[in-house]
């Protein structure tokens, strides 16, 4: 391994420009919050057809004062694929305009699948799993643990109005809640017992808890899906490590978000941490599927 001394000077910028891109990282979320506030994506989207920098400054009411700061900020979004530069012809002249891409279509706050409230993917990651027909296929009955208000249970329900689907979750935050034909509220703690079922959900949970406690809680699944005699499934819907695999920037983002949950002494794992976990609960097999960008389906069986 080279010293610093023996490197060149062309390593050394390089070695610079990684520590200032890091150092800066906290302005990606600021152009993220300042999109949002200023509702640029709305405003894009609105225009039907791409905007340029003198008519979003317009609609935006900025000071002329402004303007550049306006341009840098959606030049910068724009290289980071949040926006889109493309050339458009207008009386005659060619200018540069702004047009939204899948990732900005999401902050547009009138779609049905916006997430500028909280620039996440719970809503991504339920209609996908409303896809995955043969995940549910032969089941009776299906229990979301730590399902809250019954966001993903109301999508799986719907989907499968012949699946009889129980939201788990604490008494404080089940209370009042109305079921449906094929939906019901149920209090307790996980970390007692879980009503029986073919199927439990684990949506975002085993992440959020170390693995002592993750163990006890699959243990608790596993016996509620055990019973006369019949053996169903748990499914868990989680971010797995595959840094051999996965894309640089997905893998960058599944670590990040494991320094993240290390805040709560949670923690993401790679597919021998989960295997670990499973063999520790007593489980026999699983399968994992990928869900979305980022997340997994995993499969586990008794």
């Amino acid at each position: 391994m080279a010293s610093i001394n023996e490197r060149s000077a062309s390593e050394m910028f390089q070695g610079q420009a990684l520590l200032y891109r890091h150092l800066y990282a906290f302005i990606d979320s600021m152009c993220l919050k300042w999109i949002v506030e200023l509702r640029i994506p709305d405003i894009i989207h609105n225009h039907a057809k791409p905007i340029t920098l003198p008519e979003l400054v317009s609609i935006l009411q900025i000071p002329p004062t402004k303007v550049g700061q306006v341009q840098s900020l959606m030049r910068y979004l724009s290289h980071n694929g949040f926006f889109e530069r493309v050339r458009i012809h207008e009386n005659f002249e060619e200018k540069e305009a702004y047009a939204l891409t899948a990732a900005s279509e999401l902050l547009v706050k009138s779609s049905d699948l916006s997430l500028a409230p909280m620039v996440d993917d719970s809503q991504i990651s339920n209609l996908a799993l409303r896809d995955c027909k043969l995940v549910f296929e032969g089941l009776e009955s299906i229990v979301d643990v730590g399902g809250g208000t019954g966001t993903t249970a109301t999508i799986i329900s719907q989907a499968f109005p012949n699946l009889k689907c129980i939201v788990f979750d604490r008494p404080q935050v089940v209370h009042n809640l109305s079921g449906t034909n094929n939906l019901a509220f149920v209090g307790g703690d996980m970390f007692s017992s879980i009503p029986k079922a073919d199927a439990v959900l684990l949506k975002w949970i085993l992440h959020n808890w170390s693995d002592k406690d993750c163990v006890k809680i699959l243990k608790n699944c596993k016996e509620a899906i055990s019973t006369n005699g019949k053996k169903g499934k748990v499914i868990i819907i989680d971010v797995v490590i595959n840094e051999n695999q996965d894309q640089h920037e997905v893998t960058e983002l599944k670590l990040l978000m494991d320094v993240n949950m290390a805040c709560v002494n949670g923690k993401e794992r790679s597919e021998e941490e989960w295997m670990k976990l499973f063999k520790e609960a007593g489980f026999q097999g699983h399968k994992i599927s990928l869900l979305t960008g980022y997340l997994s389906l995993i499969e586990i069986y008794p």
